[in-house]
């Protein structure tokens, strides 16, 4: 008798951060743009997940479909060889709100 709760093959393999759109405007194009910009910078498949909808964010076009609005919560997730770089990265422009002026 075999327990298929011992399947290992379904544990997520990438890594994951939740960050807040704190950007008074949310993820609109000039921050979208600068997240698909410093994503592409990266080896990781890197996506990001809001509401249920999961998309990739080296895309600005897909970052854009989010909508995500101020205060919304945001997943960040990679997968990859740097992956931890990347979401690191990717955190710290949400941290600093796109740094924008």
């Amino acid at each position: 008798m075999t327990d298929a709760n011992n399947n290992t093959d379904e544990a997520p393999e990438y890594l994951s951060r939740m960050v807040i759109v704190a950007s008074e405007n949310g993820l609109h194009a000039r921050p979208a743009g600068r997240l698909a910009q410093e994503a592409q910078a990266f080896e990781a498949n890197i996506s990001l997940v809001h509401d249920g909808q999961t998309v990739d964010a080296k895309s600005i076009l897909d970052i854009l479909t989010l909508a995500a609005g101020p205060g919304n919560m945001v997943e960040l997730r990679a997968e990859g060889s740097d992956a931890e770089a990347a979401l690191n990265r990717l955190e710290a422009l949400f941290l600093n709100k796109f740094e924008e002026a």
